[in-house]
């Protein structure tokens, strides 16, 4: 207890990390723009403890944060200190996709971290049409037949049109990609002149 008066005196922090086993003095930190300062793996916020910290920062984060993010930007697990947390009605969430978003408790400022969260979000690209497998097979065929030929995917497009099957260059490139396939391309005549 004396140790602990005299750092009362003097002015001390403990970590949010270890479960606030460990203590520095107040002007040893160097917090960063979050008021964080990891040192030797433990953790010491200018806003006290865990509990204490995750509020401000989700707060301060224009588009909320995800448990994720927490977890990069504390290095510590956060789980459990966010689900009391939305239980006590410091934080709030919303799910997107598969996951939560931490936000405000403040409903507006909640709002305003979501619809900027979602104008971060990439637009979703359509799923790529399927070949199906059985134009898969003839497009692996013909590109084996046209060995030592012109093989390049617009001429098996042609010449698997010519047998009356349709396929677009696109599928023919997925299915090259897919299988590690190359087709040949045609070599140089070696009697032709080289263009100069």
């Amino acid at each position: 207890m004396t140790a602990f008066r005299r750092l009362a005196e003097l002015g001390y922090l403990s970590s949010y990390s270890h479960t606030g086993r460990f203590y520095t003095l107040a002007d040893i930190p160097q917090f960063d723009t979050d008021g964080l300062w990891l040192h030797d793996g433990v953790g010491f916020s200018r806003h006290g403890s865990l509990k204490d910290t995750v509020p401000v920062l989700v707060e301060q984060a224009a588009a909320g944060l995800f448990h994720r993010e927490l977890q990069t930007r504390l290095q510590i697990r956060v789980h459990n200190a966010l689900l009391e947390l939305v239980r006590a009605q410091r934080l709030g969430r919303t799910a997107i996709a598969d996951e939560f978003l931490y936000v405000s408790a403040a409903r507006r400022r909640a709002r305003a971290q979501l619809a900027q969260r979602r104008a971060l979000a990439p637009p979703v690209a359509p799923p790529a049409p399927v070949t199906p497998p059985t134009l898969v097979i003839e497009i692996l065929l013909e590109i084996i037949h046209a060995a030592g030929v012109r093989g390049d995917p617009a001429a098996v497009v042609v010449r698997l049109a010519a047998r009356g099957i349709v396929v677009t260059v696109a599928q023919v490139e997925a299915v090259c990609r897919a299988h590690s396939v190359l087709p040949k391309k045609t070599p140089l005549s070696r009697s032709a002149p080289s263009p100069r």
